[in-house]
């Protein structure tokens, strides 16, 4: 059985597919992708042949996704041990997330890869259940372009290392407490402006970083930490907005919240680690760099950020009409 729906989004929101068994023996699926422009690639979530449709998907255009709805009949020993792929996974750079509830089964969740588009749930050294939920933000932050920006200009804003500590620090306490509310709904941010005020969080590090260039004074220079933990909630409500196209089981989900952003603090330290690792390279040679090479990361991080900012906000005006 499958069912096909369009299917590329960014590199740092998977895919998702749901299967709740609401009935002894009946499934409800919900297949979700997120949505760009462009022409996407075909993708089809394939169930067990046992599995049988009782109607054809209903797709459902939602913002900033895509939502494929049908339902099955299915036994659940069936469910719990059948082979599920997404076709054409192999072809992106996308992830799918598979959660499957049963009535009176242990949920499985399960992460497809593009290099690993299909699993059989009967291995059970191949389910990896909630764990899977620390590679999602290890791999959503080090595929998350405009994050991984920002924190590239905070590397490159505070030169002493103790003040980087503590101002990565301020910024992974920001976005773990947003993270944290937005996901337990405590708190309920619409994502497309907050996709576009990160985009201008960076634009405001890139001008920060042509005054420093310059030689003129910057409140970030003056107070890293401040900056980083402002700009950090509103990061951190980005991250919430990801792992909402994922959701969280029900039965574990202050482990699953935990472990996801443990994943993101892992990349985002990797990240810095290897930026350190390359300064003190290049520090070591010697050389210094021509007038045009130390003008070109501030003005490339502000060229970047802006274009999303307008592409964004374009796409928010367009939702709003």
């Amino acid at each position: 059985m499958n069912a096909v729906a369009p299917a590329m989004a960014h590199e740092s929101m998977p895919a998702y597919l749901g299967v709740v068994e609401t009935a002894p023996s009946i499934f409800q699926v919900s297949w979700r992708v997120p949505s760009v422009q462009g022409p996407p690639p075909p993708l089809s979530p394939e169930l067990p042949q046992a599995c049988v449709a009782k109607a054809p998907p209903e797709v459902v255009p939602a913002p900033a996704s895509i939502i494929g709805r049908w339902t099955v009949a299915c036994d659940a020993a069936v469910m719990s041990a059948g082979r599920i792929e997404i076709k054409g996974l192999e072809h992106t750079v996308l992830n799918a997330v598979v959660r499957i509830e049963f009535l009176e089964r242990p949920e499985i969740v399960h992460v497809l890869r593009p290099v690993a588009p299909a699993v059989d749930l009967a291995d059970e050294h191949k389910t990896i259940g909630v764990a899977g939920y620390f590679h999602l933000g290890v791999e959503h932050i080090l595929l998350g372009i405009d994050h991984l920006l920002f924190v590239l200009g905070l590397v490159l804003t505070v030169r002493d290392r103790w003040a980087l500590l503590k101002t990565v620090t301020a910024f992974t306490i920001a976005h773990s407490l947003t993270l944290a509310a937005a996901s337990l709904g405590l708190v309920h941010v619409p994502g497309a402006p907050v996709e576009a005020i990160i985009a201008l969080s960076i634009i405001f590090l890139a001008l920060e970083l042509t005054r420093i260039e310059r030689g003129m004074h910057s409140l970030t220079q003056r107070m890293p930490w401040l900056v980083a933990f402002s700009f950090g909630l509103l990061h951190g409500f980005g991250f919430a907005g990801a792992l909402s196209e994922i959701g969280l089981p029900q039965d574990n989900i202050p482990l699953a919240l935990l472990l996801f952003n443990l994943g993101v603090e892992a990349g985002q330290l990797l990240f810095v680690a290897a930026l350190l690792l390359i300064g003190t390279l290049v520090l070591s040679a010697r050389v210094t760099p021509p007038r045009w090479l130390v003008r070109l990361p501030p003005y490339s991080i502000g060229a970047a950020a802006s274009f999303w900012f307008i592409e964004r906000l374009t796409s928010l005006l367009n939702i709003s009409v």
